[in-house]
């Protein structure tokens, strides 16, 4: 049945291509990058970077430290108490991220109106040129639906032939899937995906029987068994569209620029229909192309990656891109969960250039359906992020690099900060009603030391810190009047400027709730819980209402407890506190109504948080809408049941098995109990009830064990 192993000859298609190995070597993080013999590359940097990066971070600096001289003014200028020292330390921390936002955004105005954005060479427009590169698409999955996964890659395929560029072009699915039913759909999917474009030279499947390090394991595997057949690689999410023309131009920036060891496209978020995806793909789309165009115009040739949607070479990154395991245990022990920064700043470290594109369009994902969503997925991310404090040091990083990390620690760690700042400020409104002064103090003085907190000082202050934070959406908006396409496409010039006030409205409702949220996962990972790996929800099914009950609670109850303390000090401290204490007790109906597909079509219907991408939508992502109407392969959800009906599945799925085990070949443990428990098994149902998932995926991926189960009566 098969020539080696994931060869299938009976089925008529390869699985897999012939193997290319190539190695992929662990880094040193306390020994200098080794170039292997090459010439050190000198990345190409925009025209005087250094006088942009000192622009931005110069003038968020200078921010800072007149605000920091505002709040001394404003707080007792006679000696401070040890809070108020404390609420203008955690000012200045809070304040400086604002402000490194602020002028960054600032950064992004200035692109946007000059046309900014690409370089490299890329064209938006005009002909494609030919490639002569051969580029490999990487679709990891876990878990995911098949169906799904497979209709995105079906609308990568159908753009990359209208290009007339796809046999440059190979798409690998990298499956870790351990749900066994899940995984033989995925084969099923597979299978079928080959039998309707008719090509089985350009599209592979590969699943791993073990998980090792995650997403950044299977993609380091893949380069190690097949990588060096394709100098470029393009990794994707479950959730990735990219078009056909985007792929063929960012493939030719990378022959036109051998320096360049990766592009990060800017993914613009689609597809949602809950309230709380739409306001995300509108924040994404009409703020997140400033945001974009800002880093990428100061950080230049020290960009990073943010683990999708980009193309790197091959070679650069399996020369410097392997992982450690970091010392210790988990959870900031173990393997790098947030590898894509990393990774980044590796390649830069051995001298590659790694650069975004923010103004090429043809990049699409989709977004979380609800804020529950988001805060599964944000706890992964949170651990991933507070791991990199023992990746900063590694010696011969970029202080840009460096820089990327600590922007996403400070991401999280800035959400406990915000909630000390709050209650610091509760405690000093306490401490000057009930606490007396003392007017002289110990030493004999004529007049009296008078306690100076200036009210109206302090009103602007905040109306100051507040117009920082929000002039980036006002920038955006702005910018949109010079694209006047896509301000179309948000709804004109009314409807956008009211989708930002809604998104801003609710967004700040939530704000709180999302800071406690993160504070929680910081909390949970400090006492060292590990936030383990699971597959991500993306459809938009509505959250029930007692799961939102019992996440949400005890922010309501935070929430009146902190109003109650509020009230205690006083009337004006309460209503100043409002923002902040009317999204907290209103957590539950915020999540549920945010989690709501009706809310989300209600404002559509309306007008409001409208993107290009639902009003004009581009012909990639109807390619995929079309795929997903399409209908699945008719195959049962139980993977037994599938194979036992499906004879050219069953030969598929076999013919993918690795070889058989060799005697004294270790064997795993779900794996011999698997094969125990098939022993007694008198029936497929009897199987069934006595596997559990591991076991059953276990056995499915042993031959000993699909034989003994295909042999078992219904």
């Amino acid at each position: 049945m098969t020539d080696a192993p994931g060869v299938i000859s009976a089925a008529g298609f390869h699985a897999l291509p012939p193997e290319a190995p190539m190695p992929m070597e662990t880094q040193d993080l306390h020994a200098a990058p080794d170039l292997h013999g090459r010439e050190p590359v000198s990345p190409t940097e925009p025209p005087l970077v250094w006088l942009r990066r000192l622009a931005v971070i110069g003038s968020a600096l200078a921010l800072t430290l007149y605000g920091a001289y505002q709040t001394h003014l404003v707080l007792d200028a006679n000696g401070f108490s040890v809070l108020g020292v404390i609420m203008e330390v955690l000012f200045i921390l809070l304040f400086t991220w604002i402000a490194l936002a602020f002028t960054s955004s600032v950064a992004g105005f200035w692109s946007l109106l000059t046309k900014g954005g690409l370089g490299l060479g890329i064209h938006a427009d005009g002909p494609l040129p030919e490639l002569k590169t051969r580029v490999a698409l990487l679709m990891p999955t876990y878990n995911e639906d098949p169906h799904r996964v497979m209709a995105g890659l079906r609308a990568i395929y159908a753009s990359l032939q209208e290009t007339g560029r796809a046999d440059a072009f190979d798409i690998f699915i990298l499956s870790d899937t351990t749900n066994p039913d899940v995984w033989i759909t995925e084969e099923a999917a597979f299978l079928a995906l080959r039998r309707d474009t008719g090509d089985d030279k350009h599209i592979f499947y590969r699943r791993r029987a073990k998980n090792i390090e995650r997403k950044a394991g299977n993609v380091g595997e893949w380069v190690r068994r097949f990588g060096g057949a394709y100098p470029l690689m393009v990794t994707l999410d479950a959730d990735s569209v990219m078009d056909g023309r985007t792929l063929v131009q960012i493939a030719a920036a990378m022959e036109r620029n051998p320096q360049v060891g990766l592009i990060q496209t800017l993914p613009i978020i689609a597809g949602g229909t809950t309230l709380f995806a739409r306001m995300q793909q509108f924040a994404g789309r009409v703020y997140g192309p400033l945001i974009a165009h800002g880093i990428a115009w100061w950080h230049g040739a020290a960009s990073n990656y943010w683990g999708h949607n980009a193309i790197i070479r091959t070679a650069a990154f399996a020369e410097q891109a392997g992982l450690p395991h970091l010392p210790g245990r988990k959870p900031f022990g173990g393997h790098i969960l947030s590898h894509d920064f990393v990774e980044a700043a590796l390649m830069r470290r051995g001298g590659w250039a790694i650069h975004m594109v923010p103004a090429l369009l043809g990049s699409y994902e989709e977004s979380p359906p609800s804020l529950t969503d988001v805060a599964i997925r944000d706890r992964r991310w949170c651990q991933g992020n507070l791991q990199h404090y023992k990746v900063i040091p590694t010696k011969g990083l970029h202080w840009l690099s460096r820089m990327h990390m600590l922007v996403g620690i400070g991401a999280y760690v800035t959400s406990p900060l915000w909630l000390v700042f709050l209650l610091v400020g509760i405690l000093i409104s306490l401490q000057a009603r009930f606490v007396r002064p003392e007017y002289f103090g110990d030493t004999k003085t004529l007049y009296p030391h008078w306690p100076q907190v200036d009210p109206v000082r302090a009103k602007y202050v905040f109306i100051a810190t507040m117009a920082i934070l929000l002039a980036p959406k006002l920038f955006a908006y702005i910018a949109l009047f010079f694209n006047r396409t896509t301000l179309k496409g948000c709804g004109g010039a009314i409807r956008t400027a009211c989708s930002i006030v809604v998104e801003t409205l609710i967004g700040g409702l939530i704000a709180p709730i999302a800071m406690l949220i993160q504070t929680g996962g910081v909390i949970s990972i400090l006492s060292g819980q590990d936030s383990g790996w699971n597959a991500q929800r993306r459809d938009d099914g509505g959250v029930p209402f007692s799961v939102i009950v019992k996440g949400y609670w005890r922010y309501t109850v935070f929430g009146l407890i902190l109003g109650a303390a509020a009230w205690a000090v006083s009337i004006s401290l309460f209503l100043w506190m409002t923002p902040v204490l009317l999204g907290l007790v209103l957590a539950i109906p915020l999540a549920a109504l945010t989690a709501s597909r009706d809310a989300g079509q209600a404002l559509r219907r309306a007008g409001l948080l409208l993107v290009p991408e639902e009003t004009q939508t581009p012909d990639v992502l109807l390619k995929a809408a079309d795929a997903m109407q399409m209908p699945a392969p008719n195959c049962p959800e139980d993977a037994l049941e599938a194979l036992y009906s499906d004879p050219t599945l069953l030969a598929a799925h076999r013919a993918m098995l690795p070889p058989p085990r060799k005697p004294g070949d270790p064997i795993d443990a779900d794996r011999l109990v698997g094969l125990l428990k098939l022993q007694e098994a008198r029936s497929l149902t009897d199987a069934e009830t006595a596997l559990t998932p591991k076991e059953k995926a276990a056995a499915l991926g042993d031959t000993s064990g699909l034989d003994r189960l295909m042999a078992l009566p219904r």
